[in-house]
């Protein structure tokens, strides 16, 4: 199933897109797209409605960040090995973990603001993995079981407040609009292979970031693993897996950060696209 979220910010209505990749409303069904519905037995509920029977929703709406009411936004830092080299880091021997705040969440296509005197916004497209259930000390052997879903994420990163500034990563990843979430949530039965996902980012048609979530140090279920011993997972929960090489602040000889007017685009295999345009902070 691609479950999602649409409406106005702050009103957003649950739904599914269908085989037909038409827009179906769940209003009646269920409150919201979250840690309850993500559940298994949340999800068995939705795999059986017959999807022809929703309201079809009409026109084009505003796509919302496909969960809603997250309740943490955990991300793994230099989580590939080429990405690790292009920031002249090593490659960490445990998984790096920040935070970004959920003031940052946003709708895949909402955008991006560059705040107050930035010179180093930054883009990253990530995996997003989606906790369908209770996880804590979870083995990681049966750690894709805890897995509702995945999605895309640009881990949108200002360079200077990240690592100029003193301090952790998490001031430089959490401004308002810098983590974009959608446009759906696929649930886990339909990703075959977490490990086996192309993912791309441009800017303004300039093909910057190509990977594969082959590449990774750490797989999807070594870091719900590794996230688990150290805090416990919720559902709705979503854990963003680091980004491949071809960051902005990564361009040699010069880097490349993003400015006011420009349009990002990203996507992952299966998960579907973003589009975000850059705006300056007022």
């Amino acid at each position: 199933m691609k479950l999602l979220r649409y409406g106005p910010k702050g009103q957003e209505k649950p739904g599914l897109l269908d085989a037909q990749g038409k827009l179906r409303d769940l209003s009646n069904v269920l409150a919201d797209i979250d840690g309850a519905a993500l559940t298994d037995e949340g999800l068995a509920k939705l795999r059986a409605l017959d999807p022809a029977s929703l309201p079809l929703v009409e026109g084009n709406p505003r796509i919302g960040p496909c969960v809603g009411k997250i309740g943490k936004f955990i991300c793994i830092g230099l989580n590939y090995a080429d990405h690790a080299a292009e920031s002249n880091l090593p490659v960490p021997a445990e998984p790096v973990i920040f935070n970004k705040w959920t003031s940052a969440i946003s709708g895949p296509n909402d955008g991006v603001e560059i705040p107050r005197g930035s010179k180093k916004t930054d883009w990253e497209v990530e995996l997003g993995v989606v906790i369908g259930k209770p996880a804590k000390y979870v083995d990681e052997a049966n750690a894709l079981d805890y897995v509702a879903g995945y999605c895309v994420i640009n881990d949108v990163s200002e360079r200077e407040w990240q690592i100029e500034r003193g301090g952790t990563w998490d001031k430089g990843k959490g401004f308002d609009t810098f983590g974009p979430i959608g446009p759906w949530m696929v649930t886990r039965d339909e990703v075959a292979d977490p490990q086996n996902l192309s993912l791309w980012l441009e800017v303004d048609g300039h093909r910057y970031q190509n990977g594969n979530t082959k590449t990774m140090v750490f797989g999807v279920a070594k870091l719900v693993s590794y996230v688990s011993q150290c805090m416990s997972l919720q559902p709705g929960d979503v854990i963003s897996t680091g980004t491949p090489p071809g960051v902005g602040m990564g361009v040699k000889p010069n880097p490349v950060y993003l400015k006011p007017g420009q349009t990002i685009r990203l996507g992952i295999e299966g998960l579907g696209e973003q589009t975000q345009k850059t705006y300056a902070a007022e």
